[in-house]
């Protein structure tokens, strides 16, 4: 999410250690989040950016879409929300697509994973990494600092139909199609997706490239995973590569390498500091971030989530 959220849940994977209980503000109905992040779904539009021949990437409410289609049908990495779905389904219209076959979720925020209630039940094939699909099973708490909200777990038709632990591929559209979980990252079960054929990933909120990015600490995620997991794609893709984040504009390898490299700065600094028996409020004090707030687009509301989220990380 652009903004930075956190989600409390027991469920943990690759050996995480144990999460802390998360306290939150007061736990919002789905329509007042969708007031607080300023989200509109009758005035929202769809853009589309073309990247290559048969291959887009949707802009809307909520995660990055990234779009293959052609004569195998379409493939779609993440699908917001069902009240936009007549809106997402118009721009793939203009795109040559019909149906969509396959919907690989990053992972299974609300953000990304809503539109699996339509898809699901108008037949798509929903994939997703192994510890995601548990999480659908689930209702979980989204907590954002100073509110919260409730994600309900998905009906039957909404989960993922097809799992993967580790990798997979899919063989589509003259593509092949690399999907990867490195370990707990953004979530416990973050998956990207690399497009070989296009040249281009899609990171989902592993990687954000509209502020900081979020740690889901209470549920497995982890910001010395979160910086091997960017590493490893790095190191599976070439200075070519079209990045896909899971807000903000599509770019390029250096600026992966860049948030590796700040995120790497921010983790021995706040690391120092808890050293030190500083607690959460004496290392926000410190602003170990502040030389690249303005960079990362931070804001008082996301600043201190996200210094949060580092530091429930690094004490666990």
């Amino acid at each position: 999410m652009a903004l930075s959220l956190a989600i409390a849940s027991p469920a943990l994977a690759h050996g995480s250690k144990a999460a802390q209980p998360a306290s939150h503000g007061p736990v919002m109905s789905p329509d007042q989040i969708y007031t607080a992040f300023g989200w509109d779904f009758d005035k929202a539009e769809i853009k589309t950016q073309k990247i290559a021949d048969g291959f887009y990437v949707l802009f809307g409410l909520g995660g990055n879409i990234a779009v293959s289609v052609g004569k195998d049908g379409t493939l779609i990495v993440d699908d917001q929300f069902p009240q936009l779905m007549p809106k997402i389904k118009a721009a793939l219209k203009d795109i040559g697509s019909e149906d969509v076959d396959f919907v690989v979720n990053t992972h299974w925020h609300f953000d990304h994973a809503d539109g699996n209630l339509t898809l699901g039940k108008e037949g798509s094939w929903i994939v997703s990494q192994s510890n995601s699909r548990a999480m659908m099973i689930d209702d979980h708490i989204v907590n954002f600092g100073p509110f919260a909200g409730e994600q309900k777990a998905y009906p039957e038709h909404a989960l993922s139909d097809i799992t993967f632990d580790d990798s997979m591929q899919f063989h589509i559209n003259d593509q092949k199609i690399e999907l990867l979980h490195v370990g707990p990252a953004h979530t416990n079960g973050d998956a990207a997706v690399i497009f070989r054929g296009v040249n281009a990933v899609h990171l989902g909120d592993v990687f954000n490239n509209s502020g900081y990015p979020f740690i889901d600490a209470d549920n497995g995620g982890d910001l010395a995973g979160m910086i091997a997991f960017c590493q490893t794609v790095q190191d599976a893709i070439d200075d070519d590569t079209k990045v896909i984040p899971g807000h903000g504009p599509v770019t390029d390898r250096a600026k992966l390498a860049r948030y590796i490299e700040v995120l790497t700065i921010i983790q021995g600094r706040v690391q120092a500091l808890i050293d030190d028996g500083k607690s959460l409020q004496e290392i926000m004090a410190a602003k170990p971030t502040a030389e690249f707030d303005a960079e990362f687009q931070a804001n008082e509301m996301m600043l201190p989530s996200f210094l949060s989220r580092v530091y429930a990380s690094l004490t666990r």
